[in-house]
């Protein structure tokens, strides 16, 4: 931290030199030979010279953890500040780069395998700034990044099916979402996902018309064998697929998942969910409210297609 904080000290000061003046593609890079002929610590004027990467698509990150933290910061700040002004990118008109700037920060993120809540991260770039600022500015960043990372997943072929699956979720690190649409983009192909994208599609629509209920399920209102499979299938994978997703092991906690397809098939089968006894009715309702949280701790799968 003390070297990332020395090179944001110095990181511009290479802007006020006629080298800079003359030649402008030389910021940053001649701030690290600047900071080395000062007597700077290499790790300082390695990260004051690659603090402006990834410049481009086919630009480098940073490759020293100062270097990307420094990078982080100033792109963080550029972005919290235009959008707090009002200088927003509109269709393809986009003078100050920003697009280009939130995809560096993307690119770090997932490519050094960075963990980081982008929203707290974004809540307080904007704080910093010195101006008020448009009451929107934190929302409207976390739709822009929201907008850069859908495109830069689409590069690595995920549908978006997949990436709406996965951002239901309003997860925060832009890292673990590449995590969870590679697990779900595996899983996608097979007959298990089909049936409980279906499923859950039903369970979501229903929990929306008669509203979720999150009290405790009574099993001796179970009136059917299948209300009683699905209970005890759920009850026996909620702790490992809770356990596998706290390891970040998405595919390990599909897998568990997928063993449900059986279970909820009989269930819409064999159990009409708005029975005319009310008690039974909202029992019904509780094991569908269980059943989606068990769903969402990978994914929404109401939102994959077939």
């Amino acid at each position: 931290s003390d070297t990332a904080t020395r090179a944001a000290a110095l990181a511009k000061a290479d802007l006020v030199t006629d080298m800079v003046f003359e030649f402008t593609e030389l910021e940053g890079i001649v701030g690290g030979y600047y900071a080395r002929e000062s007597g700077e610590p290499e790790a300082v004027a390695g990260a004051i010279a690659e603090h402006y990467q990834p410049r481009g698509p086919s630009d480098a990150i940073p490759a020293t953890p100062a270097g990307r933290v420094l990078a982080l910061a100033d792109k963080l700040d550029t972005l919290a500040g235009q959008f707090a002004l009002g200088n927003r990118p509109t269709g393809d008109r986009d003078p100050l780069g920003l697009r280009r700037a939130a995809l560096g920060v993307l690119r770090i993120l997932l490519e050094a395998e960075q963990p980081l809540d982008l929203r707290a991260t974004l809540a307080a770039a904007v704080a910093q700034q010195p101006v008020d600022g448009e009451s929107d500015t934190p929302d409207a960043l976390q739709a822009f990044f929201a907008d850069r990372l859908r495109g830069l997943l689409a590069d690595q072929g995920m549908g978006a099916d997949v990436f709406d699956a996965v951002t239901a979720l309003e997860l925060a690190d832009p890292l673990d979402i590449q995590h969870r649409c590679q697990a779900v983009r595996s899983f996608q192909g097979s007959a298990a996902a089909a049936s409980l994208a279906a499923a859950h599609k039903r369970v979501r629509n229903i929990l929306k018309k008669s509203g979720a209920d999150t009290a405790t399920v009574e099993t001796p209102l179970f009136e059917a064998d299948a209300e009683r499979d699905l209970f005890d299938t759920m009850s026996r994978l909620a702790e490992q697929v809770t356990a596998f997703v706290s390891q970040g092991d998405y595919a390990a906690a599909l897998e568990q998942l997928a063993t449900l397809q059986a279970p909820v098939d009989q269930f819409f089968e064999d159990v009409m969910v708005m029975a005319d006894d009310a008690a039974v009715r909202s029992n019904r309702l509780r094991l569908l409210t269980q059943l989606d949280a068990l769903l969402r701790q990978v994914a929404d799968f109401s939102h994959l297609n077939g």
